[in-house]
């Protein structure tokens, strides 16, 4: 057997996590990533280095950070307990909630690109037929901002895939709980066994290029079209 149990956990609750963080990135960081291509105030500029941060920042200082604010004694955690949920480092939960963080830039930029390429022209015939905000967005901001939808939500998913130090300081090394394919493969180069390292590691270096190569091919399609 090429993969052992083990394995398959791991790539399961990987791509749980992925679809997870990207469809809730998708939710939240459209709203965000609007208001950034449109507003001139100050505030934006802020909101849009901390956006862009997890790019040049560590993951382990992420991911350390998070680790602080979600415990008992930090105010997120005290937060989370007092609301009944409970701690959440250590936990599919707290997994979802620094993979979001840490992927953010991924789903935010091509979309703030994407809404700043269509300029003013069509919303502002949109407002000519008295079309209401949220249809305007929905109707006419969504559609030609498709290629940047597109690339938000297949980088986002791929972010997170690949993603090892700040999954691995919130959510440790729990089997079937929160136990990565990045974390997997560590455990089998740490263990000295290289023949399911290479078959973990051999699947996500095809992962990654397919993703890359079929993103190549659609933002050319896009082009050409």
């Amino acid at each position: 057997m090429l993969l052992a149990p083990e394995d398959w956990s791991a790539i399961g609750l990987t791509l749980k996590l992925a679809a997870f963080t990207t469809v809730l990135l998708l939710l939240l960081g459209m709203p965000l990533a609007w208001w950034l291509s449109r507003s001139t105030h100050w505030l934006s500029k802020v909101v849009g280095a901390v956006v862009t941060l997890p790019l040049v920042l560590p993951p382990t200082v992420l991911g350390f950070y998070l680790l602080l604010a979600l415990g008992n004694q930090g105010p997120l955690g005290q937060l989370t307990t007092a609301l009944g949920w409970g701690l959440l480092p250590f936990s599919f939960s707290g997994l979802l909630l620094a993979s979001m963080l840490y992927s953010l830039p991924f789903a935010i930029q091509p979309l703030q690109q994407a809404f700043q390429a269509i300029g003013n022209a069509p919303l502002e015939a949109a407002a000519t037929l008295r079309a209401p905000p949220i249809d305007t967005f929905l109707h006419v901001v969504l559609p030609l901002a498709k290629p940047g939808l597109i690339t938000a939500t297949v980088m986002t998913f791929a972010h997170t895939v690949g993603e090892f130090g700040v999954v691995l300081m919130i959510g440790g090394n729990i089997p079937g709980k929160t136990r990565v394919i990045s974390v997997q493969l560590y455990d089998h180069v740490e263990a000295l066994e290289y023949t399911q390292a290479h078959w973990l590691a051999g699947g996500m270096l095809l992962f990654s290029f397919a993703v890359l190569l079929g993103l190549q091919l659609l933002q050319k399609r896009g082009t050409t079209s």
